[in-house]
């Protein structure tokens, strides 16, 4: 079997990582991304990268050959999402159907299409199967556009599409750069920095996380594992917690005294996520990083990578 794997969205937080762990199990890998919200520091030197536009037609040379594709890259914010819908459809809908035009004139053998929860916005039913979707908002609207799509070269070309539909994913490397950051990188930045943390709402949503590296074992199995082809897998850890936990969690390993700072609730957000992962457990995978290691694990980065390379004043607590 060839081992070449074509990543989209390799210069963002899950490609990045995700390159890095195909490299250490002996896949060659090669990029694209545009670098819109992405960075060349996520980029692991061993990879092959091009610079390119998913919308462009440039991108369909580099799927020859290729015997997998992660199609990562997409508009994920939210609130720029719904700031800028046409543009959050063109990525995210027209971005997806020419990665899979792509792949389908190479005859690529799998295509993975990174899915969000989003897609269970208006959903009551915890936790949550796959089979059950309600996008509301611009952001799960708009990857709900590229599912179908998946579904349609499925059921038209024979398309061997696998979705995978990603809860809340930290770890090192998470995009902290965001107007509105993800909630752990964005805890434990402001905090090592001095700063108080920012909650939006009254901190009660509450939220399924997952570690990127439980993400990243899920992907290879999704890679590897005849038995994954042409399904659709929740990846969470099935459990949750409030931003309310885990702004305690994280002030509990850090000790800064720091109390979080209330504003606004932001529009859209779904209340409660919670993933049923049996599907994706039922190939043999189960999610082995708990939260406290991750925060662990999460703040170091920040502390050694982040923060270090900014010059920033680090606070360090025994």
């Amino acid at each position: 079997m060839s081992k070449r794997v074509l990543l989209t969205g390799v210069a963002g937080f899950i490609g990045g990582n995700l390159a890095r762990h195909l490299l250490e199990c002996g896949y060659s890998v090669a990029g694209i991304d545009n670098l819109s919200a992405g960075t060349l520091e996520n980029v692991d030197s061993r990879v092959v990268f091009h610079k390119l536009d998913i919308r462009d037609t440039q991108i369909y040379p580099l799927f020859e050959g290729v015997h997998s594709v992660f199609h990562l890259a997409a508009k994920t914010s939210l609130t720029a999402c719904l700031d800028e819908p046409l543009e959050a459809a063109a990525i995210n809908v027209l971005g997806t159907l020419n990665v899979l035009e792509a792949a389908r004139k190479a005859q690529v053998q799998k295509v993975v299409y990174a899915d969000t929860s989003a897609e269970y916005e208006g959903v009551n039913n915890f936790p949550t199967p796959e089979a059950y979707v309600q996008p509301i908002g611009v952001y799960a609207a708009s990857k709900h556009g590229g599912a179908a799509f998946c579904d349609s070269y499925r059921e038209l070309h024979g398309t061997n599409v696998t979705t995978v539909r990603y809860f809340n994913v930290y770890g090192p490397a998470q995009d902290w750069r965001r107007i509105v950051p993800p909630v752990m990188s964005a805890f434990i930045l402001r905090m090592l920095s001095g700063e108080r943390p920012v909650i939006y709402g009254n901190g009660e949503k509450r939220r399924d996380f997952i570690y990127v590296d439980d993400v990243n074992a899920f992907h290879q199995v999704v890679l590897e594992n005849p038995r994954s082809s042409g399904r659709v897998f929740n990846v969470g850890s099935g459990t949750n917690f409030s931003v309310n936990e885990i702004y305690e969690l994280v002030e509990g390993l850090l000790h800064t005294g720091l109390k979080p700072v209330y504003r606004s609730d932001l529009p859209g957000e779904a209340q409660v996520t919670l993933a049923d992962t049996t599907s994706a457990r039922s190939l043999g995978w189960a999610p082995k990083i708990d939260i406290m290691e991750g925060l662990r694990r999460t703040i170091r980065y920040i502390r050694e990578r982040v923060l270090a390379s900014r010059n920033n004043k680090v606070i360090v607590h025994s």
